[in-house]
């Protein structure tokens, strides 16, 4: 995805001056370069030849304009102030004083999303794009309700620098956005890009050295689900606390939640006829153990888990597969054949699906991964799911809970 890094005017709108107007009414006032001795001396140092250039530059202008013979003495004064002389001297101060604060794009972890994610959905159509899109955005907006108020928020417009008084500002949604907005926080040394679309539709861009814990922080108790056209972003529930269930259930549970601190992947199944409360058991273990460690709940169906891959930019990532049975079957069966959820399903649990390519930009996280399955019975299961190293904890659910 690329950003508009780099100032341009490929962007104005025709209607200028309207533009200006909306910009100044809306609160946006002029960003007036303030002189500063020790840049001066900077590039008095280390730009001597440039720096006396310009200098001979400017005063040859203004000489030129004073010196007219074809005019007044009060009319070569009043040219002074005619636009071509303040392009010049403009040009001049825009040398020797700084620029306004730009982003860093050197800084490797970027978190970017459009707003609002619009997207059609369907019955037929299993919307994990669009899903996925609606959790980064909903990571981008958290993150900036963590932020809070900016140091600093700046429009360039019209070959002119704008700023917007920090203690005006209220929300980004009432910010008035004609061309790019950059705003820092250098208390966290995060950088935020906004871009302007069609239609009130904007891109917002987090850019920082470590964006992972205000990551964390802003995914904090979020879910996800994906099953067909009800998909959705929220918060996890669940319907029985675990001290509900039976005493060894409660103890294998006890094993899982030390299992979850001391490894970085794990992989538990839970198998039992209808009814013994396995599906009951994985929105109780996630909640009251995966979601206070930060873990992000990912609940998938059968058409989901065939195209699924988790988030790049989330440290911890719970996966929760129902009937299981039904989608990881023997691959010497028929059925399995025609269907390549058995290998997805495989790669996910050896981490070679998405560790295998590492992408030079973005945000890399050391991610920490739960996958909980369950299924009625083990013995549709392909032979590779329960090799050691994929499957690390069984469980077998007798007791009807349900």
């Amino acid at each position: 995805m690329e950003f508009d890094y780099y100032r341009s005017n490929e962007n104005t709108p025709t209607n200028t001056s309207t533009n200006s107007q909306s910009l100044l009414a809306s609160g946006w006032r002029p960003f007036h370069r303030e002189f500063d001795w020790e840049f001066v001396w900077q590039l008095l140092c280390s730009d001597t030849q440039e720096l006396t250039q310009k200098s001979l530059n400017l005063a040859s202008n203004i000489a030129d304009t004073l010196g007219r013979n074809n005019y007044t003495w009060w009319a070569n004064l009043l040219n002074i102030a005619s636009d071509n002389t303040r392009y010049e001297v403009d040009k001049f101060w825009n040398y020797i004083t700084p620029d306004p604060l730009n982003p860093d794009y050197r800084y490797k972890e970027i978190l970017s999303t459009e707003t609002p994610i619009v997207q059609f959905v369907s019955r037929n159509s299993i919307p994990i794009d669009y899903v996925l899109q609606r959790l980064q955005e909903t990571t981008v907006l958290r993150v900036l309700n963590l932020l809070d108020r900016p140091d600093i928020i700046t429009q360039y417009y019209l070959e002119r620098d704008f700023y917007y008084p920090v203690e005006k500002f209220v929300n980004w949604e009432r910010l008035e956005v004609i061309h790019t907005v950059y705003a820092y926080w250098s208390k966290y040394d995060i950088w935020l890009q906004i871009n302007p679309y069609d239609r009130g539709r904007r891109q917002y861009t987090l850019m920082a050295k470590n964006l992972a814990p205000l990551i964390n922080k802003a995914t904090y108790d979020l879910a996800v689900m994906l099953s067909g056209y009800q998909s959705r972003v929220g918060k996890l529930y669940s319907q029985f606390p675990i001290r509900s269930f039976p005493e060894d259930i409660q103890s294998f549970t006890d094993t899982v939640q030390q299992a979850i601190l001391s490894s970085k992947q794990l992989a538990v199944l839970v198998h039992g006829e209808p009814g013994t409360g396995k599906t009951v058991w994985t929105q109780a273990v996630a909640k009251e153990i995966l979601v206070p460690l930060g873990y992000v709940i990912f609940i998938l169906d059968h058409d989901a888990i065939a195209n699924f891959v988790p988030p790049i930019y989330l440290e911890r990532v719970c996966i929760i597969i129902n009937e299981a049975d039904n989608l990881a079957q023997n691959r010497a069966s028929e059925v399995a054949q025609y269907s390549n959820k058995t290998e997805h399903i495989l790669s996910l649990l050896d981490g070679t699906l998405y560790q295998s390519v590492i992408d030079d930009d973005g945000i890399q996280m050391q991610q920490r991964l739960v996958i909980l399955m369950t299924c009625n019975t083990t013995e549709r299961l392909d032979p590779a799911m329960l090799r050691k190293g994929r499957v690390d904890l069984m469980c077998e659910f007798t007791q009807r809970f349900v």
